[in-house]
């Protein structure tokens, strides 16, 4: 085990020996022992023994010792006041943390002071502004196994919950196949995961940190406990058994993270000593209850074009494919134009969840074309909409009882904003923009509840005064009139002794330690009165105090007390009655976000030129999937080269695979993308590039694009494509959209050509999926001509003095070559290996052919030994899975050797 987790071995050694206080960090450390507890002594955050060894190189942070009668203890300690760089970096580091903060005022008790673990970070759990390291969602996630119910009668599902701590965003889902929840898990892209018994953990990303936790938590009756205790009767808003595990263990997993408790087995595998007889860990967590989670969204994945991480990783949504690509050179870095926290995080929900509905598609369009056409209406709503903070963050450190003055002064100030933003909308006539200003709630009441009640421009402590605003509260202006009078009082004490003493370098001053006093430097003692009395002996001077003095220094700070006291109570007050309005503040978030996004999307679609695409009705095209661009362009690349030629595409049912050639460099993956984003940016709700477009909605798009491997998980880069290729083949179908970019070509080139040929026949004859296949196998295109919904495009070029002019410009037709050796050329490949290579092209075949000639020459048609030529007759190709057609490829291939 980690020496850095669990109760210090030299301290559990001693356990009943240790002082109080190290026995109190002894025994959290047990309790949190997946965690290394930062326990609070004064303003700094310590650790001992292997934690402290361990801080002190990550933190890079002095390593010192603490000694009590049992023995001597490495610490190491962080400021409190700067913990949270510090936790990040343990964070990074791979740790999670319990902060235990002293939960008694050490002036306040006569033992020891009482800590607490009052939070426990860890990388889905974050509410810290300065933690997340962006304004998207961060979600922790839960995997679930179930039964499913008589609606939904499968008997195996897997559900997936995603929990947003810091916005109290919560989704849930579905499926009875595992590969379908790991595409939803790719889509959010959890930061950290629970996963319960005899839930597959392989469906998640090797980047998201997987939690141990209590498996009793996953349990039906309990998980439909918690579930009830937030939401109601999980069986009228879940759909399986699955899904209710799934979202009562994260809900308690959420609960622990702020502080709770939970039983079960420790780190190591051993059972916890203490959680049978803990009230918080038998479920009620009643102090953590994350009151601001007030709605779980429940959703099915078909409900939604659906993108798994290959695709997300070829489209480019969010993050470049190149390593040295541009940061911003995503969709969303050229869609993103929003004024908002809320807004980005409302636009990257609707690119990863694109619609299916034409309706719902079309009432984006309606509000992004009249933002589009009302430039004045636009602009001013971005500019208002600058003011919102981020009230979904807002409210839940609110609710959360972390919130300070000033995250209240940020809540009024952006409720200042709404009534500019409803006036802006008046004349709005769609329905969704009509709709949305009448979700645009004011909340006047929690606005002038603040005005009222918190000072304009306050400190950010709340416990030292200074916030709550003068006319509020007729207790706390008398205290602090007394307060005010008495140090009047003062100020003009000085005077008045400097007149009556003739001490004329006599000063009144305060310091916390001594209070009030007097000061009179040596040369002047001997003129100081009677009833003065001595305080403080200086090196230059003493200092007194006189009992009227005290007697008002007593008033003054009696009074100053009790008005913080009271200022505490009063901001405490207000801060709970903002919380009561959790949900309408939410509300207000989400129609505030949603007219952000809209106005992002208009703001893209008037600077770059889109248009407004015709979505056709679902059942119109026959069953299969209609798309017609005319003049289509990369929405990412047209703006990061300095000109872009337009490209349209005609895909229908009778023309629904298109076979692509040209040589590298031609344009070839850009054009496909380019399509398959434009199909994405439309259902969407966006504006696309292309002087007009109209198409169908498309359930799904598939991706075999570029090359890559997994070599840490044995893959090779040929392996990898045919594990996509096995996916697309099985889950594909006539509302897909499949992209494939040079397929087989990481084997031989016969076996490659004939791989990419019993593909395009199976993708054409049996899937009948919408498809865009750019190849260099040429003779894929005379197989275009014998299939009925097939045919070619190219890339066209010119070659003069051996040198290639590329067009970008697609053309009906098959290419007349690949002009491999020309762009090599282009490339700075050395003069005298670009000779050879055009010598070798233009050798005949027939010359001393190698085996993989000869092999060449089978595939490109000549004739094939007549045993596998029968093999190969007698092979049933529509029933064959991707991995039997791979096993009988690979046995012909050694009967050609043989």
């Amino acid at each position: 085990m980690d020496p850095a987790l669990g109760p210090p071995d030299a301290m559990a050694e001693k356990r009943d020996e240790l002082t109080p206080m190290m026995r109190q960090y002894h025994d959290l450390c047990a309790r949190y022992d997946e965690a290394i507890v930062l326990f609070q002594v004064g303003d700094f955050y310590e650790t001992f023994c292997g934690a402290a060894e361990r801080s002190a190189r990550l933190l890079e942070i002095a390593l010192t010792s603490r000694e009590d009668s049992t023995g001597e203890y490495p610490m190491a300690g962080i400021p409190i006041d700067n913990a949270e760089s510090y936790i990040e970096e343990l964070l990074e580091a791979g740790y999670r943390v319990a902060v235990a903060d002293q939960v008694e005022e050490p002036g306040e008790t006569s033992g020891v002071v009482e800590r607490a673990v009052t939070r426990i970070v860890t990388p889905g759990t974050l509410t810290e502004d300065e933690l997340l390291a962006s304004d998207d969602n961060n979600f922790v996630a839960a995997i679930a196994r179930g039964r499913g119910t008589d609606t939904r009668p499968a008997a195996d599902e897997l559900a997936l919950a995603l929990l947003d701590v810091s916005t109290g965003d919560f989704l849930a889902t579905s499926s009875a196949s595992d590969e379908a929840i790991a595409d939803e898990v790719s889509r959010f892209g959890p930061a950290e995961a629970v996963v319960g018994p005899d839930a597959p953990a392989d469906v998640l990303p090797e980047e998201c940190m997987v939690t141990p936790f209590d498996d009793r938590v996953f349990a039906r009756d309990r998980a439909g406990e918690t579930v009830s205790s937030y939401f109601g009767d999980p069986d009228a808003l879940l759909a399986s058994d699955a899904e209710i595990r799934a979202c009562g263990a994260l809900l308690a997993y959420a609960e622990y993270a702020r502080g709770g408790e939970h039983e079960g087995e420790r780190g190591d595998g051993t059972e916890r000593d203490d959680a049978v007889n803990s009230p918080v860990a038998a479920g009620k967590n009643e102090g953590n209850r994350l009151e601001y989670l007030t709605h779980l969204t429940r959703y099915d994945p078909r409900e939604y074009l659906l993108l798994d991480a290959v695709a997300l990783r070829s489209l480019e949504l969010f993050e470049p494919r190149a390593v040295r690509g541009r940061e911003d050179a995503t969709l969303v870095g050229v869609l993103d134009e929003t004024a908002c926290a809320l807004g980005g995080r409302k636009l990257r929900d609707w690119l990863r969840r694109p619609l299916l509905e034409p309706r719902r598609i079309e009432a984006r369009h309606d509000a992004v074309e009249e933002l589009t056409g009302s430039v004045q209406t636009r602009e001013h709503c971005h500019e208002l909409l600058r003011d919102v903070y981020d009230l979904e963050r807002l409210i839940g450190r609110i609710s959360r009882e972390r919130a300070n003055a000033r995250d209240l002064r940020s809540l009024r100030d952006t409720l200042a904003v709404v009534p500019d933003l409803r006036d802006q909308l008046a004349d709005a006539d769609c329905d969704r923009l009509t709709a949305l200003r009448d979700e645009l709630d004011p909340l006047a009441d929690v606005r002038d509840l603040i005005d009222d009640a918190i000072v304009a421009d306050p400190p950010i402590e709340i416990t030292e005064g200074g916030i709550v605003a003068e006319g509020y509260d007729a207790d706390l202006d008398d205290l602090r009139g007394t307060a005010r009078d008495g140090k009047q009082w003062i100020d003009d004490l000085e005077a008045r002794e400097r007149e009556r003493t003739g001490i004329d370098s006599l000063k009144v001053g305060y310091n916390s330690v001594h209070g009030y006093y007097i000061e009179v430097t040596n040369p002047n003692l001997d003129a100081v009165p009677e009833n003065y009395q001595r305080r403080q002996t200086l090196k230059n001077s003493e200092r007194f105090v006189t009992p009227e003095l005290k007697e008002r220094e007593d008033e003054i700070v009696g009074a100053e007390e009790r008005a913080d006291e009271r200022e505490y109570e009063l901001f405490c007050d207000v801060r709970r009655t903002v919380a009561d309005e959790v949900k309408r503040v939410q509300r207000l978030a989400d129609a505030l976000a949603t007219l952000d996004a809209l106005v992002s999307l208009a703001t893209a679609a008037a600077q770059y030129d889109y248009c407004r695409p015709e979505i056709l009705d679902r059942e119109a095209a026959d069953g299969g999937l209609e798309i017609d661009i005319e003049g289509g362009r990369h929405p990412v690349v047209e703006r990061t080269q300095e000109s872009f030629v337009p490209n349209g595409a005609r895909l229908s049912p009778e023309r629904r695979l298109a076979v692509i050639t040209g040589p590298n460099m031609s344009g070839k993956s850009t054009y496909m993308r380019q399509v398959a984003q434009i199909v994405l940016l439309a259902q969407v709700g966006s504006f696309v590039p292309a002087r007009a477009a109209r198409l169908t909605p498309v359930d799904r798009i598939f991706t075999r694009v570029g090359a890559s491997d997994d070599i840490a998980g044995g893959r090779s880069t040929f392996m990898v494509e045919m594990d996509e290729l096995a996916t697309i083949l099985r889950d594909a179908d006539e509302r897909s959209l499949v992209l494939l970019d040079e397929v087989g070509r990481g084997t031989s080139t016969a076996d490659g050509l004939a791989i990419a040929q019993a593909i395009t026949e199976h993708l054409h004859d049996e899937v009948g999926a919408t498809t865009l296949f750019a190849t260099h196998h040429h003779p894929l295109t005379e197989l275009a001509d014998d299939l009925p919904a097939a045919f070619t495009l190219h890339f066209a070029v010119d070659q003069t003095d051996g040198e290639v002019v590329f067009h970008h410009e697609i053309e009906p037709g098959a290419a007349t070559g690949s002009y491999g050796v020309e762009v090599a050329t282009a490339a700075g490949v050395p003069e005298a290996v670009v000779d050879r290579s055009r010598e070798l092209v233009d050798q005949p075949a027939s010359s001393s052919p190698s085996d993989a000639q000869q092999q060449d020459q089978y595939a490109d048609g000549g004739e094939l030994p007549a045993d596998v030529a029968a093999e190969l007759r007698a092979l049933d190709v529509g029933h064959l899975t991707p991995v039997d057609a791979l096993t009988e490829l690979d046995r012909l291939q050694r009967l050609l050797e043989e």
